[in-house]
């Protein structure tokens, strides 16, 4: 007869395997993967909106490598790679796909009617047919809105008073991005308004950059505003040269051309906090929210940034009432 010491031992050492082969037949707790389609790694500008995207996951709770995976895709400047990365994602069959603008989610819209987009700075949601209305977007698509159609306006208007002289603006803009041909129309009505003619000059590549602004030269422009897309955010350097070679003052869509580009000068969405924003669509859908019922936020914070070095460069004295509005100033 086996001692009662030995018979405990043989008792406790049988519960203790149950309990661990129960365990492992149990399936581990899933671990979200969110998909985000993105400009350039390797940008700074981008890598910071990134990173106030992951800072808004890590206020609610999900850490990157913990209880929450992030699939990365970049598009590395060449935006025909769009839809072979949205593709990509979905057969991943990641959770939530969050798209930066109006051409990523137009891909990740072609790639998917199932998983739930967020787009992050789309410029004209409703008009592109992206979402029903801001207020009750339908289908699987939400997000923030940069408000672009709204602001292009007061970006020609800014432009205006700092450079009270011009009465002659080009207008660069991108055909190929869906929100550009909307904004340039927003342009059009304001120059009307303002009394300024307008001068519309497409380019789609960084090889059209420099018959663009010979074409600009030739028709005596006294100033620039630029039209937000992925190609000026990856061609800012070379926007930002081009404009001073040829001394033009230049509104720009994206802060980055004014701060790393030279640009003279720049009217836009505070994009961190969109970015940071972002994070709580996600949070909520993989909580169990439909997309259909968020209703897309439009930005609360709104940034003028001047550059006075490139205005001293240029000769220009920018008006003290328009530095008073001036939310950041680069010396």
């Amino acid at each position: 007869m086996r001692p009662k010491g030995a018979r405990l031992t043989t008792v406790v050492a049988l519960v203790v395997l149950t309990v661990l082969l129960a365990a492992s037949a149990q399936p581990a707790s899933k671990v979200p993967r969110v998909g985000i389609l993105g400009t350039k790694a390797s940008d700074p500008a981008e890598a910071r909106n990134w990173q106030a995207f992951a800072l808004g996951l890590r206020e609610r709770g999900w850490i990157e490598g913990e209880n929450i995976s992030l699939e990365y895709r970049w598009t590395e400047g060449n935006s025909a790679r769009i839809r072979e990365l949205a593709a990509d994602l979905v057969r991943l069959k990641v959770d939530v796909i969050v798209a930066r603008a109006s051409i990523w989610v137009q891909s990740a819209k072609e790639a998917t009617s199932t998983i739930p987009i967020v787009f992050l700075t789309h410029a004209d949601p409703v008009g592109l047919g992206h979402v029903a209305s801001l207020a009750k977007p339908g289908g699987t698509i939400t997000g923030l809105s940069e408000a672009s159609l709204d602001t292009q306006g007061k970006r020609l208007e800014l432009l205006k008073a700092a450079v009270p002289k011009i009465n002659r603006v080009a207008v660069l803009w991108n055909p190929d991005t869906p929100s550009n041909a909307p904004a340039l129309k927003a342009v059009e009505e304001a120059g009307r308004t303002l009394r300024i003619q307008l001068q519309a000059v497409a380019v789609r590549t960084g090889a059209e950059l420099e018959g663009a602004f010979a074409a600009i030269a030739r028709e005596h422009a006294q100033a620039i505003l630029v039209l937000g897309s992925a190609f000026v955010l990856t061609e800012r350097q070379r926007l930002g040269e081009l404009a001073m070679r040829h001394r033009l003052p230049t509104m720009f869509q994206q802060r980055e051309a004014v701060e790393q580009a030279g640009g003279l000068m720049s009217y836009t969405p505070d994009f961190a906090d969109l970015y940071r924003r972002g994070a709580v669509y996600v949070d909520k859908i993989l909580k169990g929210a439909r997309p259909a019922d968020l209703p897309v936020e439009q930005p609360t914070k709104f940034d003028l940034v001047i550059n006075m070095k490139t205005a001293k460069a240029l000769g220009l004295i920018i008006p003290p009432s328009v530095l008073a509005r001036t939310d950041r100033v680069i010396e």
